[in-house]
């Protein structure tokens, strides 16, 4: 069949989009982005930063590294996929010294190849560095263009590997002076952290993007992308590090900087706490299981429904949902089992299962659903593929009404600053109304929280943040035409649906 109808047929907007949502069903959802983590002055450096990125490791799944500083030298090991998989004993053994960073990586710029696995490690006159990016930066096509026209050559496509060339070609004496001069020449998010021979910088963005938190353990200094990472290792929570504060930890002492101009406001990511961040963080400003709550209690006043159950999609969906049952009073169940056990890819039969991807993740009960109104509440609806799926299998398994609840607000617009969202013509909110796409999702109702009351909500955590996904207001400018691309994993699918024509 075509994907879209002939001429002479009347518009079927509802059927577009879920044929939208049928040929993106392999990346239906946001990624998460990065993780960093730093360590200075501990004699298991390596084993340390192994264990903060196994913690990390819902930030990025696709590769994984870490590099030690010992002598003056450094030792690297770097590889595709999970934590687990990339590192074992014998490779950590050969990471020798007491500083280490460490990073796991989802592709937001740049493919997905070896290559651009990260700490990225050069030898500069002022000695060996490693550095590991959190983030997007906004210019950096444009500032790659320029130092390509003066000599340099890149060996990734990344856009950290920017700051990697501004660094060694700065002519401040030390490294950190280095560092700060070339993140002074770029735009967008940054929390970054950077391995010298006997020293550990971090840095946090003036606009405070991404997270990045301070801590303790055993008398060494750690930092990391989120307060989960600390918890798991056992060391103390000393503090997030502030918006565009420069750290530098040498001899275990530490050192304060703040070298960039403040801007009007501070922005950040609301999704980090939305979706991103795991729940058992605190972000500056307030815990994330909390937060989910609120709003799940926010969504239930604003779009109250008459139903037997409220039920989570597993697991971005349970503390807004527990948040909604508490508000509306209607019981709370787990009707939807999740498979924890699925792993990057999976084997399906020759024979087509009909919504294999998403049965193979979860699976409705249908002894608990069997009759019943239900709301179903996940925390933001991207493409609209998952949800399609899930309200049909749940009236497969007995359901009698559907009614979907957003913790959020419509996703109208891709982020820029480090989550790979779609592009925005692949957004299923981005110029539709809510009634349409509440038909594509094949829903009995659907409501969202209101833009109005994530702000209002937001304002407690007493710090500026950004909501360009569902705002359209973008706290750095986005130069038309200057666009840094969106996720190769997405240009992919367009370029192959270009290939293949109509269906």
């Amino acid at each position: 069949m075509p994907l879209t109808p002939p001429r002479h047929a009347p518009p079927d907007p509802v059927g577009e989009l879920r044929a939208l949502a049928a040929r993106h069903a392999a990346v239906s959802r946001p990624r998460d982005e990065c993780g960093v983590f730093g360590i200075h002055g501990h004699s298991e450096a390596a084993r340390i930063t192994y264990l903060g990125l196994y913690a990390l490791q819902h930030r990025g799944q696709e590769s994984a590294g870490i590099c030690t500083a010992q002598g003056g030298e450094q030792f690297v090991h770097r590889g595709m996929g999970l934590v687990s998989d990339v590192f074992n004993e014998p490779i950590l053994d050969r990471l020798a010294g007491r500083h280490a960073v460490g990073h796991v990586r989802y592709s937001t710029t740049g493919e997905s190849l070896l290559r651009n696995a990260q700490p990225f490690c050069a030898n500069t006159d002022g000695g060996p560095v490693a550095i590991g990016h959190n983030g997007n930066l906004v210019n950096a096509s444009s500032v790659r263009r320029e130092l390509e026209g003066r000599g340099a050559i890149f060996s990734t496509t990344a856009d950290s590997e920017v700051i990697v060339h501004l660094l060694a070609r700065s002519r401040e004496t030390t490294l950190e002076e280095r560092l700060i001069d070339a993140l002074s020449r770029v735009k967008g998010a940054f929390s970054l952290v950077m391995l010298t021979h006997d020293g550990l910088v971090a840095v946090r963005d003036p606009y405070g993007f991404r997270p990045l938190v301070l801590g303790q353990l055993d008398g060494a200094w750690v930092v990391a992308s989120e307060t989960c990472a600390l918890d798991l290792i056992g060391a103390s929570v000393e503090r997030h590090l502030d918006p565009g504060e420069v750290l530098v930890i040498r001899r275990g002492r530490i050192r304060t900087l703040r070298p960039f101009p403040k801007p009007d406001r501070e922005a950040h990511c609301i999704f980090e706490y939305i979706y991103f961040a795991r729940p058992d963080s605190n972000l500056q400003g307030g815990n994330v299981y909390a937060y989910r709550k609120e709003l799940g209690r926010a969504l239930a006043r604003e779009h109250p429904v008459g139903a037997d159950m409220v039920v989570p999609l597993l697991d971005s969906g349970s503390a807004a949902a527990l948040g909604f049952a508490e508000e509306s009073g209607i019981p709370y169940e787990t009707a939807i089992i999740r498979n924890h056990f699925v792993g990057r890819t999976f084997i399906e039969p020759a024979q087509s299962i009909r919504n294999f991807g998403v049965k193979i993740k979860h699976n409705p009960i249908r002894g608990v659903l069997e009759g019943k109104r239900v709301v179903l509440v996940d925390d933001s609806i991207v493409r609209g593929t998952t949800l399609l799926k899930m309200s049909t299998l749940m009236r497969q398994a007995g359901a009698r009404e559907v009614h979907v609840r957003i913790s959020a607000p419509p996703t109208k617009a891709p982020c820029f600053y480090g989550i790979d969202m779609p592009t925005r013509g692949e957004l299923i909110a981005s110029g539709r109304g809510t009634e349409e796409i509440r038909e594509a999702i094949g829903a009995d109702s659907l409501g969202y929280v209101s833009v109005e009351s994530l702000r209002s909500i937001s304002a407690q955590l007493k710090h500026g943040h950004c909501d360009a996904c569902f705002s359209d207001e973008y706290p750095v400018p986005i130069q038309p035409g200057g666009e840094p691309p969106q996720l190769s994993l997405f240009r992919a699918v367009a370029e192959n649906e270009r290939d293949e024509g109509p269906e």
